[in-house]
């Protein structure tokens, strides 16, 4: 990596050029006719990856750093002497879809490495004001040019206003305790169920109701009815127990037939994504009648009792609980279900390489599928249309 350190001060031989950027006299990087030319981050050839550079325009105060969403550590950028500039150059792997944000200190910001392990706490975050593709207000969306095409879903930046569902269901749960609000859509008129466990990230990060008419419009998807279900204790609802399910079945399904959205609950399909994998896949081991097409991406199938609060959650037994369970005997005949995990999570492939072929084993129709991202909805978003069409067969 050769982006200099904070602390270090870039100078005007700074390698613009290289990615195609003007840097010449009259065009000197930081100038006016520099930030007109700039497009967002920029991708060349490095060996059998990438070198990508970002560019953050901000006063000397601001001491950006790179985020990225599980995939690498933050990246400090360097700053240009005397201008607005400051830059950092990425070496990434092929095939990378990464969700990354710009964490500022401002003038009143930590500048000496104070506040939590990482060193930059207290920082504020910012979506990519050169970058068209966001993730919400304050995450981008970076893909590397070999990265394959994610067709339906639209380019929004941070001020865009994502589509929110009329229907909403007051849900107040007995088994679960609380009220939450859960959103309904009935996409190109309406048809089998399909429930978004983490909803709200569907909702108001990803423009799921979008990509959805999309693909159905386009005849890639058959009419379906979504059921965006925002989650409330992640561990609690999805670290496989029976009272989220118990809950959907016997008081979630009863609003929504109540609801008036035409819908066909006898074939749902569950897309669920890390937690939320591992408990769609636990709720077709438990409650077959209910869970019968599952789309799961990148499922924690790592977990077990007591997981979470081991300094190394993912060192344990390969394949978790479920594959305790799976290996007990399980008649998953009844089941269609389609695992999907990123080329870049080294640490998930060996847990969901297992839960993969047991669940095959005990007589699921299974399809798997690797997507060019780490542990991060950007790459979860094709897959997510793709395995709910194959779910439902």
């Amino acid at each position: 990596m050769t982006t200099p350190r904070p602390e270090q001060v870039a100078d005007a031989t700074a390698p613009f050029a290289r990615y195609g950027l003007p840097a010449g006299p009259g065009a000197e990087p930081g100038g006016a006719a520099f930030w007109a030319a700039v497009g967002g981050p920029v991708s060349v050839r490095d060996g059998a990856g990438w070198s990508t550079l970002f560019l953050w325009r901000g006063s000397s105060a601001d001491r950006p750093v790179i985020e990225f969403e599980s995939w690498s550590e933050p990246v400090p950028l360097g700053h240009l002497a005397g201008t607005d500039c400051w830059y950092a150059e990425v070496p990434m792997p092929a095939r990378l879809r990464v969700t990354y944000r710009f964490l500022t200190a401002g003038e009143d910001g930590p500048t000496d490495g104070s506040g939590p392990t990482d060193g930059y706490g207290g920082r504020e975050g910012h979506a990519d004001p050169l970058n068209p593709a966001g993730a919400g207000g304050d995450r981008s969306l970076l893909a590397t040019p070999d990265a394959p095409p994610q067709p339906y879903w639209p380019l929004l930046g941070p001020e865009d206003v994502l589509p929110v569902p009329r229907t909403r269901i007051r849900w107040t749960s007995v088994a679960l305790g609380g009220r939450r609000t859960v959103r309904v859509q009935a996409v190109g008129g309406g048809g089998p169920l399909v429930l978004l466990l983490d909803g709200d990230d569907w909702l108001y990060l990803h423009p799921a109701v979008t990509a959805f008419e999309a693909a159905v419009a386009d005849g890639a998807l058959e009419p379906v009815t979504l059921v965006f279900l925002p989650s409330g204790d992640r561990e609690g609802e999805f670290g496989c127990r029976p009272a989220l399910w118990e809950a959907v079945r016997t008081e979630l399904l009863p609003l929504i037939a109540e609801s008036g959205v035409p819908c066909d609950p006898e074939r749902l399909v569950v897309a669920g994504q890390s937690l939320g994998g591992l408990s769609a896949l636990y709720a077709a081991l438990e409650f077959p009648d209910l869970v019968s097409r599952v789309a799961c991406q990148s499922g924690s199938f790592w977990w077990a009792p007591g997981a979470t609060s081991r300094p190394d959650p993912l060192g344990g037994p390969v394949g978790g609980a479920l594959a305790e369970r799976l290996r007990a005997g399980a008649d998953l005949s009844g089941l269609r279900i389609a695992f999907d995990v990123g080329e870049h999570e080294p640490r998930m492939l060996p847990h969901c390489e297992l839960t993969e072929t047991l669940t095959e084993r005990a007589g699921a129709a299974v399809r798997v599928s690797r997507s060019p991202s780490g542990h991060d909805r950007a790459g979860w978003r094709h897959a997510l249309l793709r395995d709910v069409a194959w779910a439902l067969g």
